[in-house]
């Protein structure tokens, strides 16, 4: 697994089970889903956080927004964000990914 670092760990074994049990003809599937890089969300919240564009590129469009309006909750919300937003990358792929592990 190339994307390791872009799912929780407890989500790891649930997804090679999965990725086992798959066809031939899903890989191609897979292939195209686009997977995002925590460590590049991570870049993006410490350098625009504050515009929201952290959670915007996330789909978090609402927060995005909110953040926006605030100006990161007056800079608050944006620290918050620089611990959580790895976390919330990684849990986003997942969700992207579980519809095709079926």
């Amino acid at each position: 697994m190339t994307h390791a670092k872009s799912f929780e760990t407890h989500h790891l074994s649930y997804i090679r089970e999965k990725l086992l049990a798959l066809d031939d003809s899903q890989w191609i599937i897979l292939q195209s889903i686009n997977i995002k890089d925590p460590t590049v969300s991570l870049i993006v919240s410490i350098v625009g956080g504050h515009f929201g564009v952290d959670r915007i590129l996330l789909g978090d469009i609402g927060l995005g927004v909110g953040k926006l309006i605030t100006c990161g909750g007056l800079g608050i919300w944006t620290i918050i964000d620089w611990f959580l937003i790895m976390d919330a990358t990684r849990e986003h792929n997942f969700k992207t990914l579980q519809p095709y592990l079926v």
